[in-house]
């Protein structure tokens, strides 16, 4: 078992930051944070597997293919393939947790 801070990483005035939280042979956990505008932008990956992102801190939107935004806040989820398009926008400061199986 290992404990790991999620929500301390820190954030950048240049771009989102990116922690690498765990990765192994099964799944890789990812926290971004972002300050208010900032865009991870809509993007897919040519492999099967899913991909789950979690706000812990903060409102933005999810964002989908075609231009697709879905509100996003504190304790919400989406889940989709990961070859579905995705992405993330920060309408606050905000903290996300990405859940990515098998990791890429």
């Amino acid at each position: 078992m290992e404990k790991k801070d999620v929500l301390n990483n820190g954030f950048s005035d240049k771009n989102f930051k990116m922690t690498l939280i765990h990765e192994s042979e099964n799944f890789k956990i990812i926290n971004f944070n972002f300050k208010k505008g900032q865009t991870l932008p809509v993007h897919s990956h040519d492999i099967d597997g899913e991909v789950s992102i979690t706000v812990l801190e903060g409102e933005g939107k999810f964002l989908g293919g075609e231009g697709l935004e879905v509100p996003a806040k504190k304790g919400e989820m989406i889940v989709s393939r990961i070859r579905d398009p995705h992405g993330v926008k920060a309408d606050t400061d905000m903290s996300i947790l990405v859940i990515i199986a098998p990791p890429i």
